[in-house]
């Protein structure tokens, strides 16, 4: 039996509204914690409903939101599928509005599953959460990203010369032709998994007002600003949350060495590369997702059992 899924607004501290949700666990389940489940960039609510059933099964509560501009939250631009930000402060209080209205920790432990941008904010915030959260699992964490045909050098100075005076708007090179509903299996780049793939386009052409092209310059630039202070020694340093930390091996959205490398830095981290994966790892092939259930299970357990000696077989920053 599934769990229910209640949608709900939120306001940020700055005012935007937000789409947040809950995935209760079904009758004859008992709750265990709440797990912060954090989406990518373009990505919306539903599109982890069967992710949110598993979490459900093992006895999570899950909260979710959609980032501003994005999903059903409120755009920040006039062209509506143009995901924008002026600065990633922008995205912190979208997650410390999330945690603070819909995990309460007073009466069960606090996990968070992240995936790409959402694993990236998530870093932010446990840099100055250092107790919130019991622990946490990211999925190719953003840290270093794809610039297409164009050097990051030439990316990063196009983006801060558009933005010199305010953040631009303007939608990166070919963002208003690539439309989700248009794009095929053969073009997505982000799974091997076709009914994944086809079963987020359905929901799309059922609720195509969740769609994003992609983001602005002046999101971009805020990117290239963040990931440098996240990608800082120090910063890492000071992440003291146990960590889980997936790379895929197939990436060709972030890179999947700044990861590998990044989470030998990280304090109480582990880390798993799944070699035939693609970046959405939780919207891969079966095979896939079952040696990440594998992993995340035993780090979760031995974590919220308090049994972390011999995690995964794996030191610090260590792949297994």
């Amino acid at each position: 039996m599934n769990g229910s899924f209640k949608a709900q607004g939120l306001q940020a501290p700055d005012g935007q509204a937000l789409r947040a949700g809950t995935w209760s666990v079904p009758e004859g389940v008992a709750a265990r914690g709440v797990c912060v489940l954090l989406q990518g960039l373009a990505e919306f609510l539903e599109k982890y409903d069967e992710v949110a059933e598993e979490l459900n099964a093992r006895g999570f509560i899950v909260v979710s939101v959609d980032w501003r501009s994005q999903g059903a939250s409120e755009r920040g631009a006039r062209d509506n599928r143009l995901a924008h930000v002026d600065t990633f402060e922008d995205y912190d209080h979208d997650l410390a509005i999330l945690i603070q209205k819909l995990a309460p920790s007073a009466e069960m432990p606090v996990i968070a599953l992240a995936h790409s941008m959402g694993a990236h904010l998530l870093l932010r915030y446990l840099r100055e959460h250092k107790r919130r959260l019991a622990c946490a699992v990211l999925i190719a964490p953003m840290l270093d990203i794809y610039t297409g045909k164009h050097p990051p050098s030439v990316a990063r100075a196009v983006a801060l010369l558009l933005s010199i005076w305010r953040p631009s708007k303007r939608p990166l090179p070919g963002m208003e032709e690539r439309d989700p509903l248009t794009v095929s299996f053969e073009q997505n780049g982000v799974t091997s998994d076709r009914a994944r793939f086809e079963r987020t386009q359905q929901k799309l052409r059922r609720q195509p007002f969740l769609r994003i092209n992609g983001p602005s310059f002046g999101w971009l630039r805020a990117a290239f600003r963040s990931i440098r202070q996240v990608g800082a020694q120090k910063f890492a340093e000071d992440i003291v949350t146990p960590l889980l930390v997936f790379g895929a091996g197939r990436d060709q959205i972030v890179k999947t060495d700044a990861i590998r490398n990044y989470a030998r830095e990280l304090p109480e981290a582990q880390y798993v590369e799944i070699e035939t994966a693609q970046h959405e790892i939780l919207m891969e092939t079966d095979l896939v997702r079952a040696e990440f259930w594998r992993a995340f299970d035993l780090f979760v357990d031995q974590n919220l059992s308090g049994e972390r000696k011999g995690l995964l077989g794996a030191r610090r920053g260590e792949q297994r």
